[in-house]
């Protein structure tokens, strides 16, 4: 169970560093185009407003060019987070609430007697610690490799 978050956290990273790798080349080519606009712009006769709002979309444009290029866009490090961890907190939820909050008779008959090996009585915690600690070491290895 912990390694959803740790897998959003590993996915932040990747992305981030590959953001921040990209900063020295939009650095650069934000001061050439800086110069270019500045350059047409006094050719054209343009005021400080017009040539901003040509800078700052012709930016956001290069910007974008580059986030397709590297294939490092911003949202796809939130993507992760926005599918994966509400599903991991429903289930989480369900499995709880079907091992504690059986309330039913008949579920609780079902659950009781349903298991398999060492764990026949599946309302009972695990009292060998065998499937917990698999269930971690199998997260772990997931996140890993």
């Amino acid at each position: 169970e912990v390694a959803v978050p740790r897998n959003c956290a590993q996915t932040f990273l990747l992305f981030f560093s590959q953001l921040e790798n990209l900063q020295p080349e939009i650095k650069t080519l934000a001061e050439r185009l800086h110069y270019e606009v500045s350059v047409y712009g006094r050719q054209r006769g343009w005021s400080e407003k017009v040539a901003r709002f040509h800078f700052q979309k012709n930016l956001r444009r290069i910007v974008t060019e580059l986030y397709v290029r590297d294939n490092c866009h911003p949202f796809k490090a939130t993507l992760l987070v926005w599918v994966q961890v509400p599903m991991w907190v429903c289930v989480s939820l369900a499995v709880r609430n079907c091992s504690v909050g059986a309330a039913g008779s008949e579920v609780r008959e079902q659950f009781s007697s349903g298991g398999a090996l060492w764990f026949t009585d599946l309302t009972a915690p695990d009292s060998t610690w065998i499937l917990p600690v698999s269930l971690g070491l199998v997260n772990l290895l997931i996140v890993e490799v």
